[in-house]
């Protein structure tokens, strides 16, 4: 049986632009990508930790370096420049891979910058 698990997550960053015209998607630096693991057209949910609101929605790479975490499409209506995201990356394991898997979890500062990489231990086993 598969089960969708966090992979990871980037915690705090700051939405650095609401383009309600664009294509609907968040865009995220590259740089977030690579050390997170998440991908271009992965899935994510994410939640505004000023409103609550949570959405599902697609990645796109922004630049490596740009610091950019941009809502798109209907989406940036739920958010404003300035507020503070979460954004959770899901992936389907089997109980087998869930037990090695350990989260990447991203702490960021107020400038999009990484603080601190953890990581979340799983269980319990069922």
């Amino acid at each position: 049986m598969l089960r969708s698990v966090l992979h990871s997550k980037i915690h705090f960053a700051r939405v650095t632009g609401a383009f309600p015209e664009y294509v609907g998607s968040i865009t995220i630096d590259a740089d977030l990508l690579r050390v997170s693991g998440m991908r271009a057209s992965d899935l994510v949910a994410v939640a505004n930790c000023r409103t609550g609101e949570r959405l599902e929605t697609y990645i796109f790479a922004a630049p490596a370096g740009s610091r950019r975490i941009e809502l798109n499409g209907a989406a940036a209506r739920l958010f404003e420049v300035g507020d503070r995201v979460i954004v959770m990356h899901y992936a389907l394991m089997t109980d087998e891979e869930y037990r090695g898997h350990r989260p990447t979890v991203l702490i960021m500062s107020a400038e999009n910058e990484v603080k601190e990489v953890m990581r979340y231990e799983p269980g319990p086993f069922a």
